[in-house]
């Protein structure tokens, strides 16, 4: 099958093969815009900049960011619904918000100028990822209050694509749709691909027969081995595609395909830090710790300093002249400690895609006996080549050997995880339940 090629220099904003001194002048414009009206208008940054000594005349150049204090997802769960905003309720044109699954809920708004910038943003992200206007792009990003689907569909729109507005679930429904529509790209959590996959078979469809020629997945961490896995499973190039809620949704930064070496951070509108987690000081670039961004543009919804509890480094620009994120590992809160190891879920996902005979789908359950923390690694075996006892003696020899940590192996039958539609459950911590 053809797959997408990059889109030509002409295709491009000249932002995003602007000079470094040209993305560094527009952040310094757009930074003291930002840090004056998020002062002016949202008392909790008043309160905390008062506070911490510091007012947005301060800021000069952008080293001068890091006297400025953090924002933390708790500010926004604290201030539910809307005691962040900025604008007047009038000038409010959209809500989303979280689930709340793990607390009060945080709420974002955004202007008429806010939704025609991220829809511009998901338009120069499906671009980087080779779509072009001709093309039709398949969403199974959730809609609703959930950011994905409507950011990804407006942002596809955007670019002058066919969109398939399909959301979440109804999985045997989802194969026939791309069989009868023949969409060039989807738009998935990679986990949900995979349980596409699935589908596929079971349907008798050899999923590389598809008319599918790239999938832009985000909502959860994924392993390099599951793009690997993905690409060969249905011959497509698979691109990274980054966001959160409470910094716009998805189009915050995306992999470029020419490269596929992380995903190039929109600058012209996300100024992005990484911090050491435990202390707050900056770390260079190259060094991983917590990815901390400020917004440039937001009208309704301006965050400065925003903790995102994602790990990850930042890195030059190769395909574009702004800077790359790596691959998300995980998150701060994600993070196990077994008997004095960390360990994150993509490590052990890594281990599991590269042995033969067990399928993708895992799920970590972590429990205490006595003083002692133990892990189980529940995975299902390949429906196609089923591993036996030798297969998980092999996976717990290697999750000792390459993480330091020792794991109980448990095989389960094809379909005994829990398949999701939305964000993969990689971690049931009984400790905590």
């Amino acid at each position: 099958m053809s797959r997408l090629t990059p889109p030509k220099k002409e295709e491009l904003d000249p932002i995003e093969i602007a000079s470094r001194d040209e993305i560094t002048d527009l952040q310094t414009k757009r930074l003291a815009w930002t840090l004056s009206h998020a002062y002016e208008n949202v008392p909790l940054f008043k309160d905390r900049f008062d506070t911490a000594g510091v007012h947005p005349s301060d800021f000069k150049s952008l080293e001068d960011l890091a006297k400025m204090p953090f924002c933390y997802k708790q500010d926004l769960r604290e201030n539910y619904p809307f005691g962040m905003f900025a604008v007047p309720r009038k000038d409010i044109v959209r809500l989303h918000a979280s689930s709340g699954t793990t607390g009060r809920a945080t709420v974002v708004g955004y202007t008429k100028d806010d939704i025609d910038n991220w829809a511009d943003l998901v338009a120069r992200s499906i671009r980087a990822s080779g779509g072009r206007s001709e093309h039709m792009v398949h969403i199974t990003y959730g809609y609703g209050l959930f950011t994905g689907g409507l950011g990804a569909h407006y942002g596809a729109e955007r670019l002058g694509c066919a969109v398939v507005p399909m959301s979440g679930g109804q999985t045997e429904r989802q194969v026939q749709i791309i069989q009868d529509f023949q969409p060039d790209i989807i738009m998935v959590t990679p986990s949900y691909m995979m349980a596409l996959s699935e589908e596929f078979q079971r349907q008798g469809i050899d999923p590389r027969t598809s008319s599918l020629k790239a999938g832009i997945f985000g909502a959860e961490p994924w392993s390099e081995a599951m793009r690997g896995q993905i690409e060969s499973t249905f011959d497509i190039d698979a691109l990274d595609i980054y966001g959160l809620s409470e910094v716009m949704g998805p189009g915050v930064a995306n992999e470029c395909l020419e490269t596929k070496d992380g995903l190039t951070v929109w600058e012209d509108h996300f100024y992005p830090e990484i911090i050491d987690p435990e202390t707050g000081a900056i770390l260079p670039d190259g060094e991983k710790g917590e990815l901390v961004f400020t917004t440039l543009t937001k009208e309704a919804f301006p965050v400065i300093r925003y903790r995102t509890g994602d790990l990850t480094r930042l890195l030059p620009g190769t395909a574009r002249s702004m800077r790359r994120i790596e691959k998300i590992t995980g998150r701060v809160d994600d993070m196990l400690i077994i008997r004095g190891v960390n360990l994150f879920p993509n490590h052990v996902e890594d281990l599991v895609v590269a042995t033969e005979g067990l399928s993708p789908h895992y799920v970590l359950e972590v429990r205490r006996e006595g003083i002692m923390d133990e892990l189980t690694v529940r995975v299902e075996r390949d429906p196609e080549n089923p591993g036996d006892a030798s297969v998980a003696a092999h996976l717990q020899k290697r999750i000792k050997g390459v993480l330091g940590v020792s794991a109980k192996v448990e095989l389960c039958d094809p379909g005994d995880i829990e398949r999701s539609v939305g964000k993969a459950k990689r971690v049931i911590d009984h400790r905590n339940l």
